[in-house]
């Protein structure tokens, strides 16, 4: 672990190449071996909760950590089994992600996240689990307008709000009018009252940081404008959506793009905020981090390079960069 308490996860991208998924076992060898992981973050999956639980036994990684995507109107039971899930399996947090739009086929409404995220919370108290809610694509928080609506009216019932700051989702839509637009920002963004570049004064990610809510941080690099992925077409013909960025630089036929270190910066900036924020700061509710490096066609489906040294790479520069902040380098 680092700091205070912080322990580093990886989740489904123990895999040496895209599409290759390694039996459970192996993973947690791997994780283990790597020397930089404290923990495994992966729900147990449908059929395979014994293996997992066998496996994190006998290798000594706990399942500190999980997620599961939920739709407004039809899940809530399915929540409370999940949780029941993270308990059996020794798990702490459960990451709530929550679908944009609502079993009825409308947008979800910001009360009905907020009834969602009341009924998590109360399931998760009773279990002595963690809950929180994510910022992610395809979610009701793909709009970042929405996130501080939606906290503000949690803490108003006398209730904290429990943040996973994935920055990725948010430098995908910088300098990209395409991404913008596909959550209802980009009038916003252009005219300033929304300011999403890291870089700028009152930006939204420095924003959530001072608020103290991040108990959770993912990192996965994107890069500003960067390019779609070509490894792997979604339903309906289009190509992944941009939301994965190497970390290090992939060796010749490895990827489909010219690789630049320049643009792995911006994530490798939130993160030294959200580390030097969780050291000047002792009241911090950071308890975990994950490195995402992934291997869906919005993210690295189809690559060539492998998702798991990509992985060990961050979790090593963490640990790193961790070190420095300590020492006030």
């Amino acid at each position: 672990m680092i700091g205070r308490g912080i322990s580093i996860g990886c989740g489904r991208g123990v895999q040496p190449v895209a599409g290759r998924h390694l039996p459970v076992d192996e993973q947690f060898r791997l994780l283990k071996e790597s020397g930089v992981y404290d923990h495994f973050d992966r729900m147990p999956q449908p059929g395979q909760e014994e293996a997992y639980l066998r496996a994190s036994n006998r290798h000594g990684i706990p399942i500190r950590t999980g997620l599961w995507s939920y739709t407004a109107g039809k899940d809530e039971a399915l929540l409370c089994s999940n949780l029941a899930m993270c308990k059996e399996a020794g798990g702490e947090c459960h990451n709530v992600m929550l679908y944009a739009r609502h079993a009825e086929g409308r947008p979800v409404t910001d009360e009905e996240v907020v009834a969602f995220y009341l009924q998590a919370w109360e399931a998760g108290e009773r279990l002595g689990i963690c809950i929180g809610f994510e910022v992610h694509i395809y979610m009701w928080s793909e709009d970042f307008r929405r996130v501080n609506r939606v906290a503000d009216a949690v803490r108003g019932r006398g209730i904290p709000f429990n943040f996973v700051l994935d920055h990725s989702h948010v430098l995908l839509k910088l300098d990209n009018p395409e991404e913008q637009d596909a959550s209802g920002i980009q009038e916003d963004v252009e005219r300033g009252r929304l300011v999403i570049d890291p870089y700028e004064e009152g930006n939204v990610v420095d924003d959530w940081i001072a608020q103290n809510t991040a108990v959770w941080l993912q990192m996965r690099p994107v890069s500003p404008a960067g390019p779609k992925n070509l490894g792997e077409m979604k339903d309906g013909g289009t190509w992944g959506r941009a939301c994965q960025y190497p970390f290090k630089k992939p060796a010749p036929g490895e990827w489909f793009h010219p690789w630049h270190a320049y643009r792995v910066e911006p994530s490798k900036e939130i993160v030294r905020r959200v580390l030097r924020h969780h050291k000047t700061h002792a009241d911090s509710r950071l308890r975990w981090i994950t490195t995402d490096m992934l291997d869906m066609a919005d993210y690295g489906g189809g690559v060539k390079y492998s998702l798991w040294e990509q992985n060990v790479a961050m979790a090593r520069w963490i640990r790193d960069t961790w070190r420095q902040i300590e020492q006030g380098d």
